[in-house]
């Protein structure tokens, strides 16, 4: 495993980061994972190498949280050995402050997370998405208290427009409160938006990039077909790739397995290799409900393309609406 920091901070991660949705309640999604069926999987992550996991308040209602707390404490032995991030904004009751990024919300929400993961601290407290009801300047300084207090080391924000981050990032250091050390954005060799304005801004800021869904909820991974054909459990029910992604993306589909093929490769490392590969990523937030799916992350990590093989997966890109920013 290879290591890095997270953007201009100090904070050394894993290039690889285990994203924990996958495991939790089992009764919402039939491909989520159970602590026990989860155990080997990351058992198999961190004797790999990987110290940066990624969940939040929202999977599985909480469950996610739990499992990530009793799994991390029982694979290592000191709580400083691994990076754990979790996120806050979307609604945990039925209550309209169990909702947001307002102070209350924050506030509640750290307690709540720090209680299911067994945790004294989070190393990144995410907010998940922005909050247009709040003044960014409420949830700046109550993301500063968090951090004042010592229930979170830094903070993090998710999928947003550019002017909203630098909004947030100017607002903390007018104020002298805690900015932004990273961003988790949706990012991949189907949706390359991002690279119009927020990775720029990150490289110019310093931010760390953590991208989300590095493998276009399994496409690049080659789990549905052209034709419609599904080959997981998830891929035959996920209307949200249907909604994200077109006929046109599978041309950069047949350019990952073609690629994949000559090198004799699975089509995931060739497309985790092309993210690691971008200026400014910190580390990918990979998935895993099968042991392939570690290994694959964990290989991605050595694999270089050259210049020619990244120009044949990255000139057949169709420009795509705003995605995942809700």
């Amino acid at each position: 495993m290879q290591y890095t920091t997270i953007g201009r901070s100090g904070l050394k991660v894993s290039r690889i980061c285990l994203g924990m949705m996958s495991y939790g309640d089992q009764s919402g999604r039939d491909w989520i994972l159970s602590q026990e069926a989860a155990e080997p999987l990351v058992r198999r992550a961190v004797e790999a190498g990987v110290t940066y996991f990624d969940t939040a308040d929202m999977y599985s209602n909480g469950a996610s949280e739990q499992v990530t707390g009793r799994l991390l404490g029982k694979f290592f032995p000191h709580r400083e050995d691994y990076v754990l991030a979790t996120k806050v904004y979307f609604p945990m009751g039925p209550g309209p402050n169990d909702r947001g990024l307002s102070r209350k919300h924050i506030l509640a929400g750290i307690d709540a997370s720090l209680s299911r993961l067994d945790c004294d601290y989070v190393d990144v407290y995410q907010i998940h998405r922005w909050d247009y009801e709040t003044p960014v300047e409420e949830t700046m300084e109550a993301l500063h208290d968090v951090v004042r207090t010592g229930k979170a080391r830094y903070i993090g924000a998710s999928s947003m427009y550019a002017w909203q981050f630098a909004k947030a990032q100017h607002t903390a250091r007018a104020n002298g409160w805690t900015p932004f050390l990273s961003m988790q954005n949706h990012y991949n060799l189907l949706y390359r938006e991002e690279e119009r304005e927020m990775i720029p801004l990150c490289l110019d800021q310093g931010v760390g990039i953590v991208p989300w869904s590095p493998l276009a909820r399994g496409l690049l991974a080659g789990t549905r077909e052209r034709d419609g054909r599904r080959h997981t459990l998830r891929s035959g029910a996920d209307p949200l790739a249907d909604d994200m992604y077109g006929d046109a993306d599978f041309d950069v589909v047949d350019a990952v397995r073609a690629l994949a093929a000559d090198r004799g490769l699975p089509p995931a490392q060739v497309a985790l290799a092309w993210l690691l590969g971008r200026p400014g990523v910190t580390a990918p937030i990979v998935g895993a409900t099968k042991a392939k799916h570690v290994d694959d992350a964990i290989a991605a990590v050595d694999v270089e393309l050259d210049g020619e093989e990244v120009a044949s997966l990255e000139r057949l890109y169709r420009p795509h609406r705003i995605l995942g920013h809700q």
